[in-house]
């Protein structure tokens, strides 16, 4: 048996391949509110939260006025970004919202919601939060019991905090 991975590794960053780096920054800067940490002309940008050297990594090296994959073919299924709190989550639906982007779809897992949707270059992004742990479902084991229903979009607008407020 391989021996497992150091517990508190992370996935640091994703960079995606995009056809239009200002179409990508206006999504990701304009709507969803990351900073513009660096860009490298037309080809490339990193933006972050909270100050860090980069959580997404933009680019146009071998995709600039590139088409989306078709279905059917491999690759990116979704990149997930994790909010702190439920209020946080709530304003990005607010955001998306505001900028008339649709969501495919938004779902309770019971240990997390989540907000699923599309970018400009149709990479998928899932908008979530987790629940504390002691609020995890599970079984009479005491095993893990992930569900996935319906995501009440009217509770979960209702917790937004008023447009340009904090997001504590």
């Amino acid at each position: 048996m391989t021996a497992s991975i150091d517990p508190r590794t992370r996935i640091g960053h994703v960079h995606l391949r995009v056809a239009d780096l200002d179409r990508a920054l206006g999504f990701y800067c304009g709507v969803l509110g990351f900073a513009l940490m660096q860009r490298y002309g037309t080809q490339a940008a990193f933006v972050s939260a909270g100050g860090y050297h980069h959580h997404i990594g933009l680019n146009t090296w071998n995709s600039a006025g590139g088409t989306p994959p078709p279905p059917g073919h491999t690759g990116l299924y979704h990149v997930a970004i994790l909010y702190p709190t439920r209020a946080a989550l709530a304003d990005a639906l607010a955001r998306l919202d505001a900028a008339g982007i649709p969501l495919t779809g938004a779902s309770d897992h019971g240990v997390s919601e989540a907000l699923y949707l599309d970018d400009p270059d149709r990479n998928g992004v899932e908008l979530y939060r987790d629940r504390p742990e002691d609020e995890w479902p599970r079984d009479e084991a005491g095993g893990l019991q992930m569900v996935t229903r319906r995501l009440d979009l009217v509770a979960l607008r209702a917790e937004a905090p008023p447009r340009g407020g904090a997001t504590r």
